[in-house]
Parts: structure tokens; sequence; C-alpha cells
């Protein structure tokens, strides 16, 4: 066991630690794929196939209003699970919104037979599904408050502190607008304020962050 911790993909993926032999050696048999920035794994409509598990990498899910307005819902990266595909393989329900990878990514797919024998006999592996099911609904009920209750200019410089690489948050004023919940005219008229506060400044595809401890106070306050 020792030996396909250390050769097997399940022993690198965060949360399955404690698997037992069994479960570990059915998902072994499992092949990790790498797939690019940028692919849509999954649409409205669509049945889920199985359960992913990222190894690196990130994924965001997204809903997508009448008018064509996208609000990003969670990301999954290693550890985390996504909350659409449990509910469609458990619950049998389609999936509503959209996945897309926002960075080079390593996934294994567990198809849902495997999945499902699996939860069936691996309480350990039930427990890493129902653990993370469990973290990601909380997370959504925190997108959901902040949306509801805390002010653009707050969930913007939140996003910003999230989404930083240094002091450089490379992202479009449209992908920005995404992950808030609002829209991209008023992303860049409240990015338009921060660097005039000399908060921070812009280029194409890019905002430096100049003065993280503002944005902090900034994203601390709730209405």
């Amino acid at each position: 066991m020792s030996q396909q911790r250390r050769t097997g993909w399940s022993g690198e993926a965060q949360g399955l630690e404690a698997l037992d032999a069994e479960a570990r050696a059915r998902l072994d048999r499992l092949t990790p794929v790498s797939v690019p920035r940028g692919t849509a794994l999954f649409h409205p409509g669509e049945s889920a196939k199985g359960f992913v598990v990222v190894l690196d990498g990130r994924i965001e899910v997204f809903l997508t209003g009448p008018s064509g307005r996208d609000i990003l819902l969670y990301a999954v990266e290693p550890g985390g699970s996504c909350v659409q595909t449990t509910l469609g393989l458990l619950g049998g329900e389609d999936y509503s919104g959209e996945a897309v990878t926002t960075t080079d990514s390593r996934l294994v797919l567990i198809p849902k037979p495997d999945f499902l024998a699996l939860m069936d006999q691996s309480p350990a592996f039930r427990g890493f599904v129902f653990s993370a099911f469990a973290k990601r609904m909380q997370n959504m009920m925190h997108v959901l408050e902040r949306v509801a209750f805390q002010r653009v200019e707050s969930r913007l410089a939140q996003a910003l502190l999230d989404r930083a690489a240094g002091d450089a948050v490379q992202a479009t004023h449209q992908e920005l607008a995404t992950a808030i919940g609002s829209v991209r005219e008023v992303v860049s008229r409240r990015l338009e304020s921060f660097v005039r506060s000399g908060w921070v400044t812009t280029e194409r595809g890019v905002v430096r962050i100049l003065d993280a401890p503002a944005l902090h106070r900034l994203a601390a306050v709730a209405d």
C-alpha cells in the first residue's frame, strides 16, 4: 500500500489520504488527464458522467441568467468538489451551470459506476465526498450573502485580493464582474475610483495592487 501511495495518483490527491487499499487500487486504475486553460467541462442541461478529482489547477463554475449575465458560483481546486456534479450523480439532476478550467489543470474523472460503488463500499471515500460537499455548500452561502448584502466595492476589493499573485491580478474587467456578480461597466467604474485613490493601477488584462491594506479594509465593510 505504501508503494501505491508513491506511484498511484490517489496518493497525491488532497482529501483521499485515508482511503482503504481496495478503494485506492480501484482509483489508481484511472488515468489523470491534462486539460488546458479555458476548457469547458460541462454545460447547462447535460447530465453528470462522473466525479472529477482536481490534482492541479482550478475549475470555475458559472450560472448564466436569462439576460446573459454570468455569476461565479464557486471554484474547484485540489481537495474540493463540484456541488452540481455531486447532485447529478446522487440525485439525477442535470447541470444548470457551466464549468471551465481557468488554469492548465490535471484532472481525474471517476466514472459514475465507479463513483457509486465507492460511495457504497468505502467509508473514507464517502466521507471525502460529503465533507467536500458540505464545505462547498457553506462557501456558496457566503457567496449569496456577499451578493445580497455587501457593496460592490467591497466584493471587488476581496476578489482582487483573492486572485492576486504577488501584486498582480490577471483578469479582465468582465472576469472580475462575473466573479462578484456584477457587470463590466460597474467594475470598470469602481476600478477607476481605486486608481484615483492610489490603491491599484490597471493595464490590459492586469490589475496591479499598490495598497493591499486599503483593499483589506474595504473588503471588510459589510454594507
